[in-house]
């Protein structure tokens, strides 16, 4: 997938972080502050919000760092699925505030915070996707190309663009039926 890093570097930014190292922080933040603030705005849709959560999500990651298992996949979906947890329990917390509400209301809220989350696991799987794949569907969904045109575009067979865009397609559908993964801990941020 685009943008992956390597398990190796995964387990070593951890042992930096758990060691206290303030530079591996900054790497870290470097690399991942515009997935953080881009999944945190797409649930909050404020501004201000969204870096009040990227702080929160970093300072987590800063002081947790023993909370992310390598074993469970790369640091960068459990960054994802943490900016995820922290965003949607601020949306629900914005939400209970505004005062009490009744079942069909809460129902409502609550419709908000699945319907958020999941457009942000959506943004997530397009931009880790392999940019060949993420061609193949901007060009079926933003230019309304068949699978022969998107073939004669990107210089592949009907076949290779026809597999592109099926693979692309069953790679975002994830983000309708599977729920984010929950970092360990994260039951805190509800």
């Amino acid at each position: 997938m685009a943008n992956d890093t390597p398990p190796r570097w995964d387990r070593k930014m951890q042992q930096r972080l758990a060691r206290g190292e303030a530079a591996a922080l900054g790497e870290l933040y470097d690399r991942f502050a515009s997935l953080v603030h881009s999944l945190a705005y797409r649930v909050l849709d404020d501004e201000e919000a969204a870096d009040r959560a990227t702080r929160e999500v970093f300072a987590h990651i800063w002081e947790n760092p023993h909370t992310f298992d390598p074993r469970e996949g790369p640091m960068r979906a459990w960054i994802a699925a943490l900016t995820q947890r922290i965003a949607t329990g601020k949306l629900r917390r914005q939400q209970r505030g505004a005062g009490p509400y009744s079942p069909e209301q809460a129902e409502r809220v609550e419709e908000q915070v699945r319907a958020a989350a999941t457009a942000a696991r959506a943004d997530y799987i397009v931009t880790s996707m392999p940019a060949s794949l993420r061609a193949a569907l901007e060009l079926a969904y933003f230019e309304r190309r068949d699978y022969r045109q998107t073939a004669r575009h990107l210089g592949v067979t009907e076949d290779e663009a026809r597999r592109r865009l099926r693979l692309g397609l069953q790679l975002l559908s994830a983000a309708m039926i599977r729920p984010a993964m929950s970092p360990p801990g994260a039951e805190q941020w509800r």
